[in-house]
């Protein structure tokens, strides 16, 4: 009887230590669980981190190249600015009345006026537009009022007097005109 006490003893025995393992792989399993779990979740964090680098680098670069068409589109802006200076110092002279000069001064107009003629055709070109504003409404976006007039027979806010040009370039205003707005 001895033997089977010692048998089932054993048998208790070795049953409770293969419920022992069972729980130490359970826990072990449950361990790793977590860990899948951990790993997963830091790998979604840095999958989205990816992603959110990735955009904001085709962001960047759609900055970057919208900035490149917009300075090549406008690379001649500075020297048309100080063309325009030039532009309205032969209007002035132009603008002098040639019927009562002598025939060498009234030479001179001419070829003024040629050289004017020239400076338009380039501008022109460069799609360079003077901004049309004598008697049309006064618009604050291309025009500066400069001085104000009351005037029979004008509606309010309308353009009478041009004293400086204003121009666009490739539909940019780049010169603002100054003008004299009725009241």
């Amino acid at each position: 009887m001895d033997e089977e006490k010692i048998e089932i003893l054993d048998e208790e025995l070795k049953q409770e230590e293969q419920k022992e393992e069972v729980k130490k792989e359970k826990k072990k399993k449950g361990k790793l669980d977590k860990e899948l779990e951990s790993l997963k979740s830091e790998n979604a964090l840095l999958n989205d981190k990816i992603l959110r680098i990735s955009a904001e680098l085709q962001n960047t670069k759609r900055r970057a190249e919208e900035q490149v068409s917009y300075m090549a589109k406008y690379e001649g802006e500075s020297l048309i600015k100080e063309l325009l200076a030039v532009i309205d110092n032969f209007e002035r002279a132009i603008n002098m009345d040639d019927t009562n000069l002598e025939d060498e001064v009234s030479k001179f107009l001419s070829g003024f006026k040629m050289i004017y003629a020239s400076f338009s055709t380039i501008l022109t070109n460069y799609e360079v537009k003077e901004i049309d504003c004598l008697n049309k409404e006064f618009d604050p976006n291309t025009m500066e009022a400069v001085l104000t007039e009351k005037v029979d027979g004008v509606s309010t806010n309308t353009v009478i007097d041009v004293l400086q040009k204003g121009y666009t370039y490739r539909g940019k205003v780049i010169r603002h005109a100054m003008v004299k707005v009725a009241e």
